[in-house]
This record gives structure tokens, sequence and C-alpha cells, in this order.
């Protein structure tokens, strides 16, 4: 099982258009998928499912579970402030150490309205995952200038977006 985790918790994100269309590449592969959106983390988690609190939150303990039946992630985080997005980080810290994602294979894409496609943030995030013993697959994707490469009706329209996420996609099912 693939978990496509949307590494954003806002509102009708970007992110999540990039993860629905992985989920069609998935599918064409023949490979079982589930989502896991930030939007759904629990509203108070930050104030009582970290530091001494650790794994005594119910609905965060419930929201991560299906992490449980994955062995491999692709993470989608977009750009903020030339990281990753706060609430990313955040849910990361607040799995299980050691555990939560050590040993899972992850896949990353970034995204951001700038020229760098959010190579910043997939440098921190990496080095956030090695430290956790997390596998990174070298075919990172960055998609720059996420803005244009959208259609009105929300799909991505870049032919050369969607062949860096095919590939990315091949190679975590080969992997």
């Amino acid at each position: 099982m693939i978990t496509l985790l949307v590494g954003t918790n806002r509102p009708q994100s970007r992110a999540r258009i990039v993860a629905e269309f992985y989920a069609t590449l998935l599918t064409e592969l023949g490979a079982a998928y589930q989502f896991m959106d930030l939007m759904e983390l629990p509203e108070d988690f930050l104030n009582v499912a970290l530091y001494h609190n650790a794994g005594r939150h119910d609905d965060f303990n419930a929201f991560i579970a299906p992490l449980n039946q994955s062995d491999k992630l692709v993470i989608i985080a977009p750009e903020y402030n030339c990281s990753i997005p706060g609430a990313l980080k955040s849910f990361i810290d607040a799995l299980p150490y050691p555990g939560g994602i050590r040993g899972k294979k992850a896949a990353l894409i970034s995204l951001s309205s700038g020229g760098m496609g959010g190579a910043l943030a997939l440098s921190h995030l990496t080095d956030i995952l090695f430290y956790l013993g997390t596998n990174v697959l070298p075919q990172r994707v960055r998609l720059p200038g996420i803005s244009k490469h959208l259609s009105a009706e929300g799909k991505l329209s870049s032919p050369l977006f969607e062949q860096l996420l095919r590939e990315q996609a091949e190679a975590l099912l080969a992997w």
C-alpha cells in the first residue's frame, strides 16, 4: 500500500490536485494507494499531540493509523517560505519516535509558484526523513511555476510534469 500524503493543511491546495493526479497514475500502474491529507488533522493536535503527550491523542492516533498499512509514501510538499509547510513539520514531529515512518520508502514531490519548484523544501524534507530513518527515492520531482500548469478545472496541464511524475511512480513501484 502506498500513502499519498498531502503535505499542507491549506484548503483547496494545489498539492491535493497533484496528489489526485498521482493517484490516477498509480491506478493505471495497478498499485493500491490511500490518501492522507493534512487538512484532516485534528484541530488541536499541535497543542495536545506533541512532546509529553506523544501517543496519547486518540484522534491523532486514529489519523496516523493508516500509515501502518503502508510501506511506501509519496509526500507532496508545497514550498512555504523556502521550506516545507509548518503543518507537515508538526505532523512529522508528532509521529511516534522512533518508529512512525522509520524504514518506509518515500518519493518526494515539491511544488511552488516560483522557478525553483521547491528545491529548498525538498532539501529540508530529505534531511528530516534521513534523520528519521526513512529511505528517499532519488527521483525527487520539482514542479516550478505550478500555477501556470494547472487548468481552470484544476487539472495538471504540463506534459513534462506528467512525464516526471509517471517516471517517479514507476521507479517507486520497482523499488
